[in-house]
């Protein structure tokens, strides 16, 4: 049944000329259909490389809308409506205007995960693979990171010359994970390395052989000499390991690890949308030309800065 409905979206997307971005969190047999595949910038900035109609993003909605965002001539859709962030969810410039009228000299910075109505009041946005790269290269010394504290206080220890204003807020997901998780699977993998995503809690992060992104996470992992792993990122990560790496063994840090955002599109949400893309029933992202325009400021900025 899985086969016949992958065989039909590769039927489709090629009718239709779409191409299909799937997050690196989406199930195997949606990676499987996927023309790209990655995490939400590399996503997107793959997506200008192509001479399509149409994409379709399986993944959470600001995704979509940084697709929308870097390719703003081409149609974008969404494949589940209701798949959204609550990250980008916490905050919005209602928030953040009143910081930046307290402290004009704080150079706002924001994470990926944040809608394009709140990336207008930003300066510069980052990935947590360039937060640490691109903060450094800011000359301002006086920033206000957004939204991750996690993430945030990561790149503060990395950057201890500079003054780092956080405020409370970040992946619940990532978040939930206890030290006290990440020293039983330790203990029960003493040979595993742990590999685990900034999003967590410093003290989770502490006990790590290695933090990054999930794109760092999985390429150290398949790069490594190790044959075991602990895998501290949604837990699909550790399935999508297991299936290129099989000759290697991989843990979940926590069975709480799972983003019920992501989850939430299926293969045939995939099949859908490529149905509906000409009959209005499939969920397109509008956006003004002017929101595009001060959205892409940080994104432009973070261009700049080698992000």
């Amino acid at each position: 049944m899985i086969k016949d409905i992958q065989e039909q979206i590769i039927k489709l997307k090629k009718e239709k000329n779409a191409v299909i971005l799937a997050h690196s969190y989406q199930s195997h047999e949606i990676l499987e259909v996927a023309d790209e595949t990655g995490d939400s910038y590399a996503l997107s900035v793959a997506a200008k490389k192509y001479d399509c109609d149409s994409f379709i993003m399986c993944g959470v909605h600001f995704m979509a809308e940084t697709v929308k965002m870097l390719s703003p001539h081409k149609r974008v859709f969404l494949a589940n409506s209701q798949a959204g962030c609550a990250m980008a969810d916490q905050m919005d410039k209602e928030l953040i205007i009143p910081i930046k009228e307290r402290e004009p000299d704080r150079t706002v910075v924001a994470y990926i995960n944040t809608t394009a109505d709140l990336k207008t009041v930003c300066d510069v946005c980052v990935t947590s693979s360039t937060a640490v790269e691109i903060c450094k290269k800011i000359k301002n010394n006086k920033i206000l990171f957004i939204p991750d504290c996690n993430l945030g206080a990561f790149v503060k220890k990395q950057l201890p010359e500079k003054d780092i204003m956080l405020l409370k807020g970040g992946c619940p997901i990532h978040a939930a994970v206890t030290r006290e998780e990440a020293e039983q699977a330790k203990k029960l993998h003493p040979n595993a390395p742990l590999l685990v995503h900034p999003e967590c809690r410093p003290e989770v992060c502490e006990l790590a052989d290695y933090v990054g992104s999930t794109s760092g996470i999985m390429n150290y992992a398949k790069s490594s000499d190790e044959k075991e792993f602990i895998i501290g990122t949604e837990i699909s990560i550790t399935q999508h390991l297991q299936f290129d790496c099989p000759e290697k063994d991989f843990y979940d840090l926590s069975k709480g690890l799972i983003c019920p955002n992501m989850r939430i599109t299926t293969l045939t949400d995939v099949y859908k949308t490529l149905l509906g893309l000409d009959n209005g029933k499939a969920f397109e992202i509008k956006m003004s030309d002017e929101l595009i325009k001060k959205a892409r400021v940080c994104i432009d900025e973070m261009i700049k800065l080698g992000g």
